[in-house]
């Protein structure tokens, strides 16, 4: 049995959800999530809980046993406190700005780099912090990787986009006489 997809997912204060037509329907005080149900899974709401069970003991059957219950536990959490990620801009003439549903960054190219904001995506400019913001964890995921690709971190000077926390390996460079 999957240790992950046994545990019952609680739902938050304010937090429902609804089965229908082969979708789990999940909604909470910051919006609504939709996910299909594979059909070798079955999800049942009872008492305050999600319960995840698989209907076979072959291999897919395990494997997305703790894969429905991971993202509906991400459901549960995203509708009610919603997730975010932050992104440091280091360099100099870096700099990055939000103009209506576009994030407008200054890179160090001869041009400057463009990104549409999605639907469903809120993100925050301070000084050199990008905040990405919302409550689909694997949109926001997506959305501060995309960010960071456009510019990824240089081991000499240190120089671009970074997760706030990450850890780059510097490289020493040259040694000059």
């Amino acid at each position: 049995m999957s240790r992950i997809g046994k545990k019952p997912i609680p739902l938050a204060k304010g937090v429902e959800a609804r089965i229908e037509a082969g979708m789990v329907n999940v909604k909470g005080p910051k919006g609504e999530l939709n996910q299909a149900i594979v059909d070798r899974v079955s999800v049942v709401v009872e008492d305050g809980n999600i319960l995840v069970m698989r209907q076979g003991d072959d291999r897919r059957s395990r494997s997305f046993h703790g894969l429905m219950r991971s993202l509906l536990a991400n459901m549960v959490v995203g509708v009610s406190d919603g997730f975010s990620k932050s992104l440091e801009v280091n360099g100099v003439g870096y700099r990055a700005e939000v103009s209506g549903k576009t994030l407008n960054m200054s890179l160090g190219f001869a041009h400057q780099v463009n990104c549409p904001i999605p639907e469903g995506i809120a993100i925050q400019v301070e000084k050199n912090k990008i905040t990405v913001q919302g409550i689909d964890k694997q949109l926001v995921g997506s959305m501060a990787a995309k960010i960071r690709s456009y510019r990824p971190v240089e081991p000499y000077k240190g120089k671009g986009i970074k997760y706030t926390g990450e850890h780059v390996l510097r490289k020493a460079g040259k040694a000059g006489k």
